[in-house]
């Protein structure tokens, strides 16, 4: 029997052998840094969410909001996927825009960026609600 996962369930397995681990450090806000084993294939702002990261994802990574910005250690920029066109442009409103800002719901992890820092920048813009903090399902 083939079994389904819902938007994000994916994140919260754990690894299924040492080849898909991949550990990354979250920045948050206040320079407190929390480092996280990951799997190949997570995305991370699910991945923030399964450890407690406070990365907001409003819009449940449907690429409607800025809420899971974050700045991408330059060494690793050029290990992602380049953005989309919506993504650039959800950047673009974005608050303390940087030239290595991503959306952390467009990251999905792969080996290569074992490793990788990824720092909250000091606010986002929720366009939902300002100060509305959506708890992860």
């Amino acid at each position: 029997m083939l079994s389904v996962l819902r938007h994000g369930e994916y994140e919260w397995q754990d690894p299924k052998s040492p080849d898909e681990i991949v550990n990354i450090t979250y920045v948050d806000k206040d320079g407190k840094r929390t480092t996280v084993q990951g799997k190949v294939g997570d995305n991370v702002l699910y991945l923030a969410h399964r450890h407690g990261v406070e990365m907001e994802g409003a819009c449940e990574a449907s690429l409607a909001c800025t809420t899971c910005h974050v700045y991408v250690q330059n060494k690793y920029l050029e290990k992602l996927n380049e953005p989309d066109e919506k993504e650039d442009d959800l950047l673009d409103m974005a608050p303390f825009l940087r030239e290595n800002s991503r959306l952390g719901c467009q990251i999905l992890l792969e080996k290569s960026m074992e490793g990788m820092e990824l720092e909250l920048p000091k606010a986002t813009r929720n366009f939902y609600v300002d100060g509305h903090k959506p708890k992860p399902h």
